[in-house]
């Protein structure tokens, strides 16, 4: 039987001038599939992938920790 995967996208909106520092900061997080500087009302948007819920969890947190990272908005699905 195979594990479906869990996805989340999340959107970062981050302090000004960081956005390219924080998105490589961010490509090294475990579960980490692509993280791209966007423009908008958004900064960052980073697709997770994990096999748990408490995966994409851990990955968002440590997303969220990074010294610039202003807010987040987390969308999960499957």
């Amino acid at each position: 039987m195979s594990k479906e995967s869990i996805k989340a996208y999340v959107l970062i909106n981050v302090s000004v001038g960081r956005e390219y520092d924080i998105v490589e900061k961010i490509r090294e997080i475990d579960g980490v599939e692509e993280a791209h500087v966007v423009y908008g009302e958004y900064d960052i948007i980073v697709k997770i992938s994990g096999s748990y819920l408490k995966e994409i969890e851990k990955a968002v947190m440590k997303i969220r920790h990074i010294d610039g990272v202003i807010r987040s908005t987390t969308l999960i699905t499957t």
